[in-house]
């Protein structure tokens, strides 16, 4: 017996993942490296991604930049995200200087691991920095809790950890705020996707798996079973990324 949702689809292909990582993370048990992760991504609908390694999260933002940005060197489908020490405010700086040197679009902030409050004098001063050198924030955490504090500064923000169980509040902060989206991720009700679609446009949706913590599959079927448009679809699956790439 043979099942259709096992054959593959073009409406589950994906252009970009914003949510990809290698190296340890404890929470998980897990350390993947990088060929391991770049493989899986190779046997999936996905096609490239924004990545970093989880040195500069858990260990030293420093030294995780530096090995994001030569591990992924020859990596042509992979995208490198930088990140800062949060705890560190000062370091950030220098931090954030360098990664715009190179060119790095994407700044993630781990502000669950690095115990970072949305009023911390710390948190506000990073984003200041980032937002002033044209970043984009991948930000984890709680969007009712993060979203008030990086409202009203113009912020394009990506947030990461959008639950469904979260989603009106979400749809409140991005009415007002159009630089404001989340990924797919967590969106697992049927109707989640539908609702970001018609409340507020398929502009406020990426693809992010957190690849290798969690399985690809369940969310690129997702997408693929979504009762949205074809153009929607495709914005969500790689053209809202392609945009803010610039």
């Amino acid at each position: 017996m043979t099942y259709d949702w096992l054959v593959p689809s073009p409406e589950e292909r994906v252009r970009w993942d914003v949510d990809v990582l290698y190296g340890p993370w404890p929470r998980h048990h897990r350390d993947v490296d990088l060929a391991e992760v770049r493989a899986r991504l190779a046997r999936s609908p996905v096609e490239a991604a924004l990545a970093l390694s989880t040195r500069g999260a858990l260990f030293d933002a420093e030294s995780g930049n530096a090995e994001t940005l030569r591990d992924l060197a020859d990596c042509p489908e992979l995208r490198p995200v930088g990140t800062v020490d949060l705890r560190d405010p000062w370091g950030a700086e220098e931090r954030i200087e360098t990664l715009a040197a190179a060119g790095v679009r994407f700044l993630r902030l781990f502000t669950v691991e690095q115990g970072a409050e949305p009023g911390f004098p710390g948190y506000g001063h990073v984003v200041d920095l980032a937002l002033a050198r044209g970043m984009v924030l991948l930000q984890d955490g709680d969007p009712r809790r993060y979203g008030p504090a990086l409202a009203d500064r113009g912020a394009r923000v990506v947030f990461l950890d959008l639950h469904t169980y979260l989603l009106g509040d979400f749809l409140l902060l991005a009415r007002r705020e159009p630089g404001f989206m989340a990924t797919t991720r967590l969106l697992s009700a049927p109707d989640s996707v539908e609702r970001v679609v018609e409340a507020v446009g398929a502009s406020r949706l990426v693809f992010g798996s957190r690849t290798p913590f969690t399985d690809i599959s369940p969310q690129t079927l997702r997408l693929r079973y979504a009762r949205i448009d074809a153009a929607d679809r495709d914005s969500i699956a790689g053209g809202n990324v392609e945009e803010l790439q610039g």
